[in-house]
């Protein structure tokens, strides 16, 4: 049983390690995907447009499954029944999946493929969280 709840303790480590990690790629992305919306587009002229935008158009679309993913960490997180080992690696795996850029995959794997192309700041964190999801730590 100590066993277990060394495991459990050391993979709910890990999910926290990487929530931490999503969010700050999170906001590399937003911030790069605006640069490069504004180029199309013209100036974005509020915070509360930028909200919007990233809420509402297409072009950040696939922004949304990150944030998703890090409301469903937090909610599992905040739940009131424990998290179990299950869960956790499950959201782990989930992390692996949801993070791995392709040029010919999915639409949000291109998409993540092409920011971490053009921004080294995005590449780095795409290799923290890649570092933090390795199954051996």
């Amino acid at each position: 049983m100590e066993a277990n709840n060394s495991s459990l303790d050391l993979t709910l480590q890990q999910l926290r390690s990487v929530r931490a990690a999503l969010l700050r790629l999170h906001k590399e992305l937003l911030e790069s995907e605006r640069i490069v919306y504004e180029q199309f587009y013209g100036r974005i002229q509020s915070k509360g447009e930028f909200f919007r935008l990233v809420i509402e158009h297409e072009w950040f679309s696939w922004l949304r499954s990150f944030s998703q993913f890090i409301v469903q960490i937090d909610e599992t997180l905040s739940a009131k029944e424990p998290v179990t080992l299950s869960q956790a690696n499950e959201l782990l795996e989930e992390a692996r999946n949801l993070l791995t850029p392709s040029e010919a995959g999915t639409s949000l794997q291109k998409r993540y493929h092409s920011a971490i192309q053009r921004n080294p700041d995005i590449a780095m964190r795409h290799a923290e969280i890649s570092k933090l999801l390795r199954k051996d730590v």
